[in-house]
Parts: C-alpha cells; structure tokens; sequence
C-alpha cells in the first residue's frame, strides 16, 4: 500500500514537466509563425493611389516606425526559431540556470516585440485619425488596403508578445522552482 502511494507522488511531477514543456513548444511554434505572419504582411503592404491628380504611394519603408517593427518582428521570429530548439534541448538537462536563461531569453523577445508592436500602434493610429495640432491629416480614408494589412501585422505581433508573456511566466515559474 505504501508503494502505490509513493508512486502516485512522483509521477504527477513528470506529467506536468512533460505537460509543460509540450506547452512551451507550442507557444514557440505558434509565436514563430505569428511572427513570421507578421513581417511578411509588413513587408509586402504597399498601396499607389491618385489623389487630386497627385499620386501618392504608401508603403511600411517609409516610416521609421514601420522598419523597426518589421525588423522586431523578423529578429523575433529568428530568436522564436531558436528558443524552440533550446527548449527542447535543454529541457532534458534540467539546470537551474538553463531555466532562468530561458526567462531571460523569452523576456528580451518579448520586450522588442511590445516596442515594435507599440512604435507601430502609435504611427498607425496618427494614420487612420490624423493629428489636427500638427496639422497631420489621416491618410488611411486613401489607402485603405495598406491600413488593413498593417493593421493585420500589428494585431498577430500583439498575438504573438502574449505568447511570449505567457512563455515568460512559464519560464519565470520554473526558474523559481528549481
């Protein structure tokens, strides 16, 4: 009798390092292709309409705003690409500093994703309502099409930093264990 009890103890803990790692793999994958998402919608938004008889083209490159985000989320993707594998390579070592290197790793991602994501929320909103103090008006009545596909990349890049908060949790819980 006291075995079955014992062996009820210990195989909950691996049932959920194994639950939770299958979690972590998933989040990764599904950050790594919201990301991905993301900068190729970023990239190909560009839009050419005449307006008044003057041609005006809208495209991500000619904002600051727009390049750092696209470079966030490729930088993103890359560093989501590699975290996949160190999760599945180090979760079998169970170092306790393999874990807080991965909070760390996941709470960097995460970071240049939000600043990337607000840089481009913050330009995109001064798009779709203008700035009447500084005289800015909204160009997204004109290129309407060019709005909806950075509108589209900005909210999968916001998809993808709750993943990663979620990852830093995840990572930050596991580090606290150990």
């Amino acid at each position: 009798m006291d075995n079955f009890g014992t062996k009820n103890m210990q195989n909950p803990p691996l049932k959920s390092n194994k639950c939770l790692l299958g979690t972590q793999i998933l989040f990764r994958i599904l950050a790594t292709a919201f990301t991905l998402a993301a900068t190729l919608i970023i990239l190909t938004s560009k839009q050419t309409v005449t307006v008044f008889g003057i041609e005006m083209d809208a495209r991500y490159n000619y904002s600051s705003a727009f390049k750092f985000f696209a470079f966030a989320n490729m930088i993103g993707c890359a560093l989501s690409v590699l975290s996949l594998f160190l999760a599945s390579v180090l979760s079998h070592r169970g170092l306790p500093k393999n874990y807080f290197y991965m909070f760390l790793h996941d709470l960097i991602v995460m970071a240049l994703l939000l600043a990337g994501c607000a840089a481009a929320t913050a330009i995109g909103y001064v798009g779709k309502y203008g700035e009447m103090h500084s005289g800015w008006m909204p160009i997204c009545d004109h290129v309407s099409k060019f709005c909806h596909k950075v509108t589209t990349s900005v909210m999968l890049s916001y998809f993808a930093v709750i993943l990663y908060l979620c990852l830093v949790i995840i990572s930050a819980n596991q580090s606290r264990k150990v």
